[in-house]
Formats: structure tokens, C-alpha cells, sequence
């Protein structure tokens, strides 16, 4: 099989895993009251599988695909939605090809996923303490509110605009 072969199947591979993400997208959808931004979707599913098929690159390009339509073709949140989505999910898609690409073993996948969704969440929760505000216009502490950063700590979040 020549390289133009291979590259034709890889790319339609990459496009089934695209759509079969879109679909599940519009099947399951949930929210989470606290913070009705925050919507939990299995779309990622399809792009972490590339990412452990294929490697980091082409879960990314997904990824990148995916955030794109559903940001801005499928009414989604725009450019907020489709940068914290892409950030988010990217982060995930590039650990588990990163990490799982040296040691293909269950044993890795797994501590791929982890570590993957352990970043994510640390990311997500700075980028939803500096973006969310800016682009929603609440308050910081609305948003500390919403995540539950801060529930059962006994401590306070004095009201800030930004």
C-alpha cells in the first residue's frame, strides 16, 4: 500500500471519529446546575480513543474539528465554548497520546486517563476563574460559587468584580 493510501484512510478514520463524537454530542447532554456552563457530554470519548490510536496530533486535530463545529456551527457557546472545550478536552487528547504512545500497556491508558483528567481540572479551574468572568461579567466569587472551590472550607469569598 503506498503512503497517499495510508493517509487517505488514516484521514477518513479521523473524520468517522469527528462525526461519531457530533453524534454523541447531540444524544447526551448533562448539566450542572451550580454552574450552567458546565455541561458534562461523552463527544470526548471518540477523540480520546484517536488519541490512543493514533497519538496526540491526531487527537488534537479532532479535537480542534470538533470544538470548531459544535462552537460555531451547531450553536454552541462560540469562542468561549470553543476555547475552554478545546482546552480542556486538548489537554485530556494530548496525555493519554503522549503517554500512552511510549507503553501501550491497560496499565498506562489508565494512568494516562488520570493524569490527563487531574490537569484538566486544574486548568479548567484557573481558566474558569480568569475567562468566565470576563466573558460572562460575574463576579469572581459568583464563579468560585459555581465550581464549589470553596464549599465546606468555612471560608469566605469577599465579592469582587474581576
Amino acid at each position: 500500500m503506498n503512503q497517499n493510501n495510508m493517509s487517505t484512510a488514516k484521514l477518513a478514520k479521523l473524520a468517522m471519529m469527528t462525526a461519531v463524537s457530533l453524534v454523541l454530542l447531540f444524544l447526551v447532554r448533562i448539566p450542572w446546575p451550580p454552574a450552567p456552563f458546565l455541561v458534562y457530554d461523552p463527544a470526548d470519548v471518540p477523540i480520546y480513543i484517536t488519541a490512543f490510536a493514533y497519538g496526540p496530533a491526531e487527537g488534537l486535530i479532532v479535537t480542534l474539528v470538533v470544538c470548531l463545529l459544535q462552537a460555531f456551527g451547531l450553536g454552541g457557546d462560540g469562542f468561549y465554548g470553543f476555547i475552554m472545550h478545546f482546552v480542556a478536552t486538548g489537554i485530556v487528547a494530548v496525555v493519554i497520546g503522549l503517554m500512552y504512545r511510549k507503553q501501550k500497556t491497560k496499565r498506562t491508558a489508565i494512568r494516562a486517563l488520570v493524569v490527563g483528567v487531574i490537569l484538566a481540572v486544574i486548568v479548567m479551574c484557573i481558566m474558569n476563574l480568569i475567562v468566565t468572568p470576563v466573558y460572562m461579567g460575574a463576579p469572581r466569587s459568583a464563579v468560585v460559587a459555581m465550581l464549589g472551590l470553596l464549599h465546606g472550607t468555612g471560608r469566605t469569598v469577599k465579592n469582587e468584580s474581576n
